[in-house]
């Protein structure tokens, strides 16, 4: 695997020579392609998908569509578009000896991605990476092997076409040793992002040897205030919880002011009709009780568990103060919302509660590169170190200063 990562790194040089233009015209040409070779994508996946369970929760990030590699390719064109993030100058300065500082933003140069089963990771990495002057390393899981080596053949054969290294991306093994090596990889890559469950973000976070940006597991809780329009919540409730159960954004927690009680049959309705299992607690399960059918009691590990699932659990508190309580004991940094119409509440919530994105009166399922305006994302950084929240091009450069004189000595 070394001669893998030592072909990398040497593309990792040529990538960051090319220009804008050279980056924007091969994604472009990618995008075309995966529309073009739908059928062996979807192909692959299907082989993927006839392993795994359909009842998993897992499925659905496993799962392309046509219109999902619609989407995929939309997502790639939007970030060909999008402005360069390298040689942007964010500080120069002229010293008192006179030398000239420019401080400029650079590739990092080699990015490793290890995650689960999201074969749309495999291009979203590569777009990003590529628009950015960085190769990438790929550590998918083995649920999605297929789907992974169809993309990245696809990617390779594209890059050929323009005649640039094709280990500007390299996949790598779907085996724990491969994981082993790739964190162990000092000299290689640069930095290591790993999109997943909490059980691999710990194992990399605790194992790895290169720098490790992290993004955490998704525990979001959605706080329903005293002052919250019902109508609004009804739309965010559902909207949060059930577009995608799977993703890391999806509302795992319902949080209700006591006072408005009476309103949680009908904020809870249309989960209803999903057929979401509610863990509520004491309170929420008596108002529940005669008219939810999909009603449990809340335990323990109901509340700061991640359910990726059509579960939910619901407490019951009896001021904002008690739910930024809630929220601090159990959020994992990731997005946390409240729906209310009183803005000091609102701005209150904002500045006490520390997670990357903060929503008022929106549902937490935005957060997002795309969403954001990023074009795509490589992940979503709970961390305070580094990048926070979605990272997009931007945040997979770095920078280094650039001095120049006129034959200045230090005394």
């Amino acid at each position: 695997m070394i001669q893998q990562f030592e072909q990398v790194k040497a593309a990792s040089k040529a990538i960051a020579r090319l220009t804008d233009q050279q980056r924007n015209k091969v994604l472009e040409a990618l995008a075309d392609t995966i529309l073009k070779e739908k059928g062996t994508i979807l192909q692959a996946n299907e082989l993927d998908l006839a392993r795994m369970d359909k009842s998993s929760p897992l499925f659905d990030r496993l799962q392309l569509t046509e219109s999902r590699l619609e989407a995929i390719a939309g997502d790639m064109r939007n970030v060909a578009h999008l402005p360069s993030p390298l040689g942007q100058v964010s500080q120069q300065r002229v010293l008192g000896n006179g030398l000239r500082l420019c401080r400029t933003s650079v590739p990092f140069g080699v990015i490793g991605i290890i995650y689960e089963a999201r074969p749309n990771v495999t291009f979203d990495v590569f777009s990003l990476c590529f628009k950015s002057g960085n190769a990438c390393v790929l550590k998918g899981g083995k649920d999605a092997l297929n789907s992974n080596e169809a993309g990245v053949n696809i990617i390779k054969r594209t890059l050929r076409e323009y005649g640039i290294d094709e280990h500007a991306v390299e996949l790598l093994p779907a085996t724990h040793e491969a994981t082993a090596e790739m964190l162990q990889a000092v000299g290689y890559i640069d930095v290591c992002i790993p999109r997943g469950g909490r059980k691999l973000i710990d194992f990399v976070r605790d194992t790895a040897r290169i720098p490790v940006i992290e993004t955490g597991a998704g525990v979001v809780n959605t706080y329903f205030d005293r002052k919250a329009s019902l109508e609004k919540g009804k739309c965010i409730v559902l909207n949060a919880k059930t577009r995608r159960v799977s993703v890391c954004n999806a509302l795992d927690c319902l949080i209700i002011h006591r006072e408005r009680l009476s309103d949680l049959p009908e904020l809870c309705q249309q989960l209803a009709e999903k057929h979401v299992t509610l863990y509520a607690d004491t309170d929420a399960y008596k108002a529940l009780s005669d008219n939810y059918p999909y009603l449990e009691h809340a335990t323990a590990d109901s509340f700061g568990t991640e359910f990726m699932d059509y579960k939910m659990a619901i407490r019951v508190v009896g001021s904002i103060h008690e739910a930024l309580e809630h929220i601090t004991c159990y959020s994992s940094g990731h997005s946390e919302c409240i729906i209310t119409e009183d803005e000091s509440a609102a701005r209150l919530f904002q500045q006490e509660v520390d997670a990357a994105c903060v929503y008022w009166n929106a549902p937490t399922s935005f957060t997002d590169g795309a969403q954001f305006g990023l074009g795509a994302e490589i992940g979503i950084s709970t961390q305070k170190l580094g990048p926070r929240g979605p990272m997009g091009l931007e945040e997979i450069t770095t920078y280094k200063w650039l001095i120049e004189g006129e034959g200045q000595t230090r005394p």
